[in-house]
């Protein structure tokens, strides 16, 4: 009996000295994880473009191949020259074709060949280049595409905007919780600086094909994450 009494009080005494080592057998430890908070920030900057880029090309029929790719051609050099003349610059071809024209039961009836090209030019001017593209003998015009020489530039003030839209975004969520904002953990650009058209000029009249200057927004989005203090 007194060997089992003693084993007995060593089996006590070890347990009480495990509970002092280890005080999470008393009580439960909270993690020490950092608290964070997720947003996303956006920001807009409004500019009004000042290149264009223009399509503009020769479509010409005849009952031969090389008749058709040879009128083509003697149409084509006019319509460069003309363009360049008028202010385009960075003209380059865009595509040349050839193809069989068909009639009825799929007969060949002809061919048609055409060459296009593309030219940069100032937006104050794409209306004189298409005019005197036309006048030299283009039957094919696509767009303008228009943009800003300083479009990286805006995307990047843009950018910038952005996140500091975020950080005015999570001090407000930070404070309504009674945290408040610490280090950002993680930033991630989500956006895109495709310009966006809004309003437009009006055109003066009778001052040949009009090409509209329009303004145009370029938007950043970004997703930031900072820590809570």
């Amino acid at each position: 009996m007194k060997r089992l009494a003693l084993a007995a009080g060593l089996l006590l005494a070890a347990a009480a000295l495990a509970g002092v080592a280890r005080p999470e057998g008393a009580r439960a430890v909270e993690g020490t994880a950092d608290d964070t908070v997720t947003v996303t920030g956006s920001a807009s900057v409004t500019s009004v473009p000042n290149r264009a880029v223009l399509s503009l090309g020769v479509d010409s029929r005849a009952d031969t191949a090389r008749a058709a790719i040879s009128a083509n051609a003697k149409e084509m050099r006019r319509v460069i020259e003309a363009v360049r003349a008028a202010g385009g610059r960075d003209v380059s071809t865009q595509s040349v074709s050839l193809s069989p024209v068909l009639g009825e039961n799929s007969a060949v009836t002809g061919y048609a060949a055409a060459n296009v090209v593309t030219a940069t030019v100032d937006v104050g001017r794409a209306g004189a280049v298409i005019d005197a593209a036309v006048e030299a003998g283009a039957n094919q015009v696509w767009g303008p595409s228009r943009s800003s020489t300083d479009q990286t530039k805006l995307y990047l003030q843009a950018l910038q905007a952005a996140v500091a839209d975020a950080r005015e975004k999570a001090l407000t969520l930070a404070a309504a919780s009674g945290r408040s904002l610490g280090k950002v953990t993680t930033v991630a650009e989500s956006g895109s600086f495709t310009p966006v058209q809004l309003t437009e000029k009006a055109a003066a009249p009778d001052a040949g094909t009009p090409v509209v200057a329009d303004a145009q927004e370029t938007t950043a989005t970004v997703t930031v994450t900072f820590a809570l203090a």
